[in-house]
């Protein structure tokens, strides 16, 4: 098998109604990825996934530097060209960020193929370890522009149909809105429920240290990055001092990042992204590194998950996975999650073929 052809696509998803967190104010969410043809009509999907901003980047990378270089090439070395990738021009100018989300693109999109002609999904293909589901744990509620009100409501709303963990934002110009939000929501959800909490790095280690102590009496299954992602020594110092399990991976973006996070005890729950980090065979390496500390992986859900349960369904220390809908509707095998699991995706491949509908609709290169 051979690969003919490669191109990029950039897709604006509208997200409704929109969200903020600390960091971001999105209304789309963009999926730029990569179409691989193969000689035998084999056809591989692969994309990463922004606010709907620098798309155009991440598309140019693909287009000028990886897609003349897939020409020819066997997806079956998928490893060999992830190495000649990662290694090739594109180094000297980025290791993370643009190149990598690119790269990430690609690998999906060669997994993809793989497995489709394996005629099994991505989960199997990868070798299997949850045999039927995976739990799931909702964020699509604790949006940080929502009222108390409304925070509250959709948060039971999410337990109402059958999640048992859910996640808030945080990260208030004044924490102690922050804290009042989170005593509210412990207080409707009840103390069964698991809660997680997501800084989206905007404390100091001053403030995290302050206001980390004061939430520990909520019970809460992690605090999701407190701090600037390249702050390895104030995380461990977290980690250390704040019996609040500390989780962070959706902005570092390579295993030697991770390796440094998980050998200095900065990180509790390892939510490596397969849209961040440059792929499939990079997710797996920094999996396996997590599984020799005996962490739990938590993925990030860059992907809405589609990826994602997959790799979820095929690693032993994968626990748990994000839920966010807003892209579901675009695929061919959506994510399905009933009463708080996802269910394993039956169809070859990584469930990232499109719809063409949606080529057209929601195209914008």
């Amino acid at each position: 098998m051979k690969i003919t052809k490669a191109e990029s696509f950039i897709l604006h998803v509208p997200i409704t109604p929109p969200i903020t967190d600390a960091i971001n104010v999105a209304t789309h969410w963009g999926v730029t990825g990569v179409r691989i043809e193969t000689d035998e009509g084999i056809v591989g999907y692969g994309y990463t996934g922004t606010t709907a901003k620098g798309d155009e980047m991440i598309a140019d990378t693909i287009d000028r530097y990886y897609a003349p270089a897939l020409i020819g090439r066997d997806p079956f070395m998928v490893r060999r060209i992830w190495d000649d990738l990662r290694f090739g021009p594109m180094h000297w100018i980025g290791r993370a960020g643009i190149t990598h989300m690119a790269l990430a693109a690609v690998d999906v999109a060669l997994w993809d193929i793989m497995s489709k002609v394996a005629g099994k999904p991505l989960w199997q293909y990868l070798g299997g370890h949850k045999p039927d589901k995976i739990k799931a744990y909702n964020t699509n509620g604790g949006w940080l522009n929502w009222s108390k009100e409304r925070l509250i409501a959709d948060m039971t709303a999410m337990l109402e149909q059958g999640f048992t963990a859910v996640k808030m934002k945080v990260g208030k110009p004044d924490p102690r809105e922050d804290f009042d939000r989170v005593q509210a929501v412990r207080k409707a959800i009840g103390d069964e429920a698991g809660l997680m909490i997501d800084v989206n790095q905007q404390w100091n280690i001053t403030t995290a240290m302050t206001w980390g102590k004061k939430l520990e009496q909520f019970d809460l299954i992690w605090l999701e990055e407190p701090l600037n992602p390249d702050d390895i020594p104030g995380h461990r110092k977290l980690a250390d001092e704040l019996n609040v399990p500390i989780a962070l991976g959706e902005h570092v973006y390579n295993k030697y990042a991770f390796r440094d996070y998980i050998a200095q005890g900065a990180v509790e729950y390892v939510q490596v992204d397969v849209t961040r980090v440059a792929g499939v065979t990079e997710w797996l390496q920094v999996a396996g590194l997590a599984a020799a500390y005996d962490l739990p992986v938590c993925p990030h859900v860059g992907d809405m998950g589609q990826i994602h349960q997959h790799l979820v369904a095929a690693t032993p220390n994968a626990v748990m996975l994000e839920y966010i809908p807003w892209i579901r509707h675009i695929f061919e095998e959506p994510i399905e999650v009933a009463n708080g699991f996802y269910k394993l995706p039956e169809l070859p491949g990584a469930s990232t073929t499109i719809l063409p509908r949606y080529f057209e609709e929601y195209r914008v290169k």
